[in-house]
């Protein structure tokens, strides 16, 4: 495939053009500013904004909503801006680098194969991007706070199937989507090292804090995982944070949001948060029996015309055993690795979760000293934190 590097602007490393550090309520003003500049400068005429509106985000982005005061090129009415004042540290990986690739791969994607807003514009100088504005649709998370199962159900197998769809529309272009980064100046991360340190350093640490030993049978299995799952065939684009609000639930689909951690890495690591879902999100609740069977059958659906060999559900299934385990492993790492005293019980009631499904799994995949393991895991995390640890399932489906 030849990527279109477009939108953006002829001059990213331009040295007069800089961004300046905000803080505070003067952050809004630069991030218009810098977008009325990339805006003027990609269309050849002054395209001014008004009505700026902050809009929540987490990450080092300050993101605006904005209503374009006139424009002769059949520009949207409102457009999003992420503007990131700060450029990261030398060798480090920069999101507004990655975000912006991540935009500039799905921009040169048929519109039907595009699961993100369109970018309209870029500078890798300014540090912005501006995109399209998918309105106030309600996120994958409004839907699971709602009051409404049918609806939310609905919602999570749409957001599995357009994460089938992203994996296989970007199914083998690791090059072009490293080529883009280099071109921004962005540093192309190497795999994630966290899974290695987890498969490392987690026995121990269940040892210490838990009293459950790890059979070296179980600690070598992890590390082949691990090992293996770099090394995947199945490699594909990722957001990497999958939570559900970083989601729009739209009439043409889940829209996925947040590419400040894109990447292209193993597509499965997506898919065990099908059986694990939102591990990592700090009020990661559960889902109803067999809905994440349902979602893992959308996802299938999508790539296997892209990896006929997921179209076999004995290696399907083994495959998703594998990162399943590996997700957990991370994901107890993570919680446990620091003062296990400032765990929730919330969030230790996601890991006894985590710990029994792995073991049911486990059991049915014919792994049954892992399914011991995980087991003892679980009823050791809820004697140490509980008793009687029980994650509630999401709202709507209570």
């Amino acid at each position: 495939m030849t990527v279109d590097t477009s939108p953006g602007t002829e001059d990213e490393h331009d040295p007069a053009v800089t961004a300046l550090p905000v803080s505070g309520t003067e952050a809004v003003d630069a991030a218009v500013r810098a977008a009325e500049t990339v805006l003027t400068r990609r269309f050849g005429s002054a395209i001014g904004l008004v009505d700026p509106e902050a809009l929540p985000g987490s990450g080092p982005a300050t993101v605006v909503r904005a209503r374009i005061a006139a424009s002769p090129f059949g520009l949207p009415r409102t457009l999003v801006i992420k503007h990131y004042p700060e450029a990261p540290p030398r060798g480090a990986a920069d999101p507004f680098a990655q975000e912006a690739v991540s935009y500039q791969l799905f921009t040169a994607l048929p519109a039907e194969d595009r699961m993100c807003p369109e970018l309209l514009a870029h500078d890798g100088s300014l540090r912005v991007l501006v995109i399209d504005d998918l309105g106030r649709a309600p996120t994958l998370w409004d839907k699971l706070r709602g009051q409404d199962a049918r609806l939310a159900e609905r919602a999570l197998l749409s957001w599995a199937r357009s994460l089938g769809r992203l994996h296989a529309t970007t199914a083998g272009r690791e090059a072009d989507f490293e080529a883009l980064l280099r071109r921004l100046g962005g540093f192309v991360p190497d795999d994630d090292t966290t899974p290695a340190v987890a498969c490392a350093r987690l026995p121990a640490l269940l040892a210490e804090t838990l009293g459950v030993t790890t059979p070296d049978d179980v600690r070598a299995y992890a590390e082949y995982v691990c090992e293996s799952s770099a090394a995947s065939a199945y490699r594909a684009f990722s957001p990497v944070d999958l939570s559900p609000d970083n989601n729009l639930v739209t009439s043409g689909g889940v829209q996925f949001l947040d590419f400040e951690r894109g990447v292209v890495r193993n597509a499965l690591v997506d898919a065990a948060h099908l059986r694990v879902p939102f591990a990592a999100c700090d009020d990661a609740r559960a889902l109803p029996t067999g809905m994440s069977e349902a979602m893992i059958a959308a996802w299938k659906a999508e790539v296997s015309g892209v990896w006929p060999a997921l179209g076999d559900n004995d290696l399907l299934t083994a495959h998703l055993l594998d990162q399943q385990m590996l997700l957990v492993w991370v994901t107890t790492w993570a919680d446990l690795g620091g003062v296990a005293a400032d765990v929730s019980p919330g969030r230790v009631a996601a890991l006894v979760s985590f710990w029994k499904d792995l073991g049911t799994y486990a059991e049915r995949g014919g792994k049954d000293e892992v399914a011991a393991h995980a087991r003892e895991v679980a009823s050791a995390l809820n004697a140490r934190f509980g008793p009687g640890l029980e994650q509630p399932l999401y709202p709507a489906f209570r």
